[in-house]
């Protein structure tokens, strides 16, 4: 009752507000002031300001809120862990088996990690003249070739 008279007072102090601007020819201005002031007045009609006054003084309104929380605090901590670990079950089992089976390609004689010496990496063979004179634009496309090989595309 006393939120249905507060909404009162304050729509009949914006209507009066609203005059006194439209008697200073300010139209556009007091119209929008008394819609402004229209809508306190309108909440109580439809009864929305029942309906918030009783949601805000009810403590099992307060615990359902608080309940809605905790679950939106799990929901984004599961996000953030499972982000963390790697994704999915599927995600997990395909990188442990990775790991299981070492960095030797499944056909691959040897590791695919070099030693680090340079005596034991194989000589790269030079190109003929002809192909390297031929190729003068793919010079510049050498180091995406390089990358590319690299990481075997």
């Amino acid at each position: 009752m006393l939120a249905e008279t507060i909404c009162s007072a304050a729509s009949a102090a914006g209507l009066g507000i609203a005059a006194v601007t439209a008697y200073r020819k300010r139209f556009l201005a007091a119209t929008r002031i008394a819609a402004y002031s229209l809508v306190p007045v309108g909440l109580v009609l439809t009864g929305v300001v029942e309906w918030v006054t009783d949601i805000a003084f009810k403590p099992s309104v307060w615990l359902g809120f608080g309940l809605l929380g905790v679950a939106w605090l799990l929901f984004i901590t599961t996000r953030a862990v499972e982000r963390r670990t790697g994704g999915t079950r599927k995600e997990r089992k395909a990188a442990a088996r990775a790991a299981r089976d070492g960095a030797v390609e499944p056909a691959a004689s040897a590791p695919s990690l070099g030693t680090g010496s340079p005596a034991a990496q194989p000589q790269q063979r030079e190109r003929p003249k002809k192909q390297a004179a031929a190729s003068g634009s793919g010079d510049d496309f050498s180091d995406i070739e390089a990358i590319l090989k690299k990481h075997g595309i």
